[in-house]
């Protein structure tokens, strides 16, 4: 006869979770992934200060290279270096997309002959000014009249706003990456202002489509000046100051200092237009700035943080600007504090 297990030793009944609970379960370790994770999805990761092509002066990297090379000769140039297409051309120069070992650069020869004193100055700028804010050199040629330089296929800051239509690039076209865009511009200002070779100016800026067409945005969506063609040297202690060329300047782009001060009655002379120095740089500064916030949404809320620092770029008198370094440091805190602010109000909503 079949004996029944004893009533003691059945199990207990299981007690299934209401699929109500386990999705509130579910919603709640959800929160907790985001809020631990907010700041990494919601705030993009500075970008490092030191400059990972950093070589020993007269040499390079660039791209996947992992050792430097020293800037490319004459002989080389000619042996090594195929000229595509021509991508740009100015006053001084034209530049060509170019093939250096299967790399795409871009080579620059010099338009008119009559210009090659800007251009060779160009050319020591460059060699001189090497740094995470300069385009990287890679070799030169003067009896070619030849620079190579590395190639950055988004262009010039004219296509600013071409490049951030593309839908591959919806997701950088933010107020955050537009306002690292002219941390960046005025790092490079800030640059020049202290570089090796002492405070210089950036002179071919006499409007904004000219100032643009001197910085390139990289892959990494940086920014890098790269025509240094015009680079005066400020001295005070010497008694030497600068004129952005040797033509009368216009309109309300270039600082008040840069217009001719006689009035229309007295004819232009170079001989008599005053000199100045390198405060005419921070006076471009909110409008260049406010072209690369763009419109996008947050980029009006920027612009109301950096309402009082734009408007002391503003001044009428150059000693009443600030530094470079100071609308630098505004600008971080500004990007700091509604960082914090959209994680806070973020993080209040889960």
């Amino acid at each position: 006869m079949e004996k029944k297990p004893p009533e003691g030793r059945k199990g207990a009944p299981r007690r299934e979770v209401p699929p109500v609970v386990g999705l509130l379960l579910a919603m709640a370790l959800m929160n907790v992934l985001l809020y631990l994770c907010l700041d990494r999805f919601l705030v993009s990761p500075p970008r490092s200060t030191a400059d990972a092509r950093h070589c020993p002066y007269g040499h390079f990297r660039v791209g996947q290279m992992n050792d430097c090379s020293a800037w490319l000769s004459c002989e080389e140039l000619r042996a090594d270096v195929r000229p595509l297409k021509r991508v740009g051309e100015g006053a001084v120069k034209s530049v060509f997309l170019s093939v250096w070992k299967e790399r795409k650069v871009a080579l620059s020869r010099l338009t008119r002959l009559e210009m090659k004193d800007d251009f060779l100055h160009g050319l020591q700028m460059l060699k001189s000014l090497q740094s995470k804010h300069v385009v990287t050199l890679l070799g030169f040629c003067e009896d070619d009249n030849t620079i190579l330089t590395e190639y950055h296929p988004f262009g010039s800051l004219s296509s600013l706003e071409e490049t951030f239509s593309l839908p591959k690039y919806q997701s950088v076209n933010t107020w955050q990456q537009r306002l690292q865009l002219a941390m960046d511009y005025v790092g490079i200002i800030n640059y020049l202002h202290h570089s090796p070779l002492g405070t210089l100016v950036m002179c071919d800026s006499s409007d904004l489509p000219k100032t643009l067409s001197q910085y390139l945005l990289t892959s990494s969506f940086s920014i890098v000046v790269n025509d240094l063609d015009a680079l005066p040297l400020v001295n005070r202690s010497a008694g030497v100051f600068v004129k952005c060329g040797h033509r009368e300047l216009h309109g309300d782009f270039v600082a008040p200092e840069q217009l001719w001060p006689y009035g229309e009655d007295t004819p232009f002379r170079d001989d008599l237009m005053p000199s100045y120095d390198e405060k005419v740089d921070i006076w471009k500064i909110p409008d260049v700035s406010s072209f690369l916030l763009g419109h996008v949404e947050g980029s009006d809320m920027v612009r109301f943080h950096l309402f009082d620092i734009h408007k002391a770029c503003k001044s009428q008198t150059p000693a009443e600007r600030p530094t470079a370094q100071a609308v630098l440091d505004t600008y971080q805190k500004v990007l700091n504090a509604l960082r914090d602010t959209a994680v806070s109000q973020t993080r209040e909503m889960l």
